[in-house]
């Protein structure tokens, strides 16, 4: 076969001096041959669960217990709906990592003139912003629910993360993922605990799957549901997932890309199903115990207060911040990589790890300090579920692009999109510049 359709024109930026995305891990880990495909789904398992880390972060607990305590089950089926494109856009992150050797932040700087690339790395790092104000905030709520530092402390001990990333990386990138799944581990164990303390409505929990047409009338539901949205498919983890299925080293013909195509998106599909669980137990939970006694809560530290005495069991509160905690430390861990990757991407810059780091987290953690300094505790929940609403609304810029080049056959070669992959693809971005166009257009209503 030509070669110019299996291995599609990559190596025009290369050519331009463009140095491989996160070059300290590129092809770092070695994909065993000739074993079992458990053995070898192994091998690429990692990259999906950092990114479905962003799909659990203390965003989502925000939009998520203001949904159940809100709205009961209803906002299940936004959570269900919002996982399925999360997986298929994933997929499309995979794909072209893998098939171009570019990310997202790379492709989009290699195809648009210059201005359209500097403006979408603008409204990339506006995103990421939004998304680290709400990792960062979550994380210093749940320092201050656990050990009592001010909130404001816990934002600038955040900070240290860059120093933990550093020192991962420099272990191997195999050290961060475990890491990473470690934690997670830990928020599906507490939250499996809370759902058996909560005791939900089984009948209703199902029923919540099955979409509504209030979410759509109601405009308060709507703003949560975009704010699920927002929360759960995000901008900076389609740039992230791009560049990190690139750390593995596998064959660069057409049956190697097609073998670790298939592998990182089992990857993928598995850890976001697990983001799933999670997400779904937080709103479940928020459902059962405050939803069912008439309790609208919103902040984070009322749900955490609530909690041991309203189930009655005494534990549920630390598990609670316990979970937070976890949370909020993998979405700093993998927001900076994202930050970096993104600046990189769009950038083309060429600096040491530590200084593209601590570039990217000061970008990041400067907003996060100011907002809290400003609003303390009182206005967290309402940042953190505005921030997701932020999110919501960059993610045409990104998903945009992911699905035009994924198309490009002249990009992708024999592995550019199906018909019916296309078609869904588009599906997808319709479905989320509707929905910000309807949540834009009430709140132009509310403030005339």
């Amino acid at each position: 076969m030509n070669s110019d359709v299996v291995a599609p024109n990559v190596s025009k930026t290369e050519s331009a001096g463009s140095t491989p995305s996160l070059p300290e891990s590129h092809r770092s880990i070695q994909v065993p041959t000739g074993v079992s495909f458990w053995r070898k789904l192994l091998a690429f398992s990692g990259p999906g669960y950092l990114v479905a880390v962003g799909y659990m972060d203390p965003g989502n607990w925000a939009t998520d217990l203001e949904g159940g305590s809100q709205f009961g089950y209803t906002l299940l089926s936004v959570i269900l709906l919002s996982n399925l494109m999360a997986i298929l856009l994933q997929a499309l992150c995979a794909k072209l990592g893998i098939v171009t050797g570019h990310d997202l932040a790379q492709a989009c700087r290699d195809h648009y003139s210059r201005p359209v690339s500097m403006g979408l790395w603008a409204l990339c790092e506006i995103a990421i912003c939004a998304c680290d104000l709400a990792e960062v905030i979550g994380t210093a709520i749940a320092l201050n629910l656990l050990f009592h530092i001010p909130l404001l402390w816990g934002v600038c001990l955040t900070s240290l993360d860059v120093v933990v990333v550093l020192y991962m990386a420099h272990k191997g990138f195999r050290i961060l993922e475990s890491m990473v799944v470690a934690l997670m581990v830990v928020i599906a164990v507490c939250f499996g605990l809370m759902l058996l303390f909560s005791r939900p409505d089984i009948s209703a929990m199902l029923g919540g799957f099955m979409p509504s047409v209030e979410i759509i009338k109601n405009p308060a539901m709507l703003y949560v549901a975009i704010g699920i949205l927002g929360a759960t498919v995000m901008p900076h983890n389609l740039y992230l997932h791009s560049s990190i299925v690139q750390t593995r080293k596998y064959e660069q013909d057409a049956t190697g890309k097609k073998e670790a195509i298939k592998f990182a998106i089992w990857d993928s599909t598995i850890a976001l199903m697990l983001a799933l669980f999670i997400n779904g137990a937080i709103l479940v939970v928020a459902a059962a115990t405050f939803h069912r006694q008439g309790r609208h809560v919103a902040e984070i530290q009322e749900a955490y207060q609530l909690l041991s005495p309203m189930l009655g069991v005494s534990v549920a509160g630390t598990l609670f911040a316990l979970a937070l905690l976890a949370s909020g430390q993998n979405s700093t861990l993998t927001g900076t990589l994202a930050g970096q990757i993104v600046m990189e991407g769009f950038l083309n810059l060429r600096l040491r790890p530590w200084m593209r780091r601590l570039i990217t987290r000061g970008l990041a953690i400067i907003p996060a300090v100011i907002c809290t300094a400003m609003y303390g505790e009182s206005g967290t929940a309402k940042l953190l579920v505005f921030s997701q609403v932020i999110l919501s609304l960059q993610l045409p810029f990104a998903v945009i692009p992911l699905i035009m080049f994924t198309s490009d056959r002249a990009k992708m070669g024999q592995f550019a999109n199906a018909p019916w992959v296309k078609i869904l693809a588009w599906i997808v971005a319709l479905v989320i510049i509707v929905l910000n166009a309807k949540l834009l257009l009430d709140f132009v209503g509310v403030t005339h």
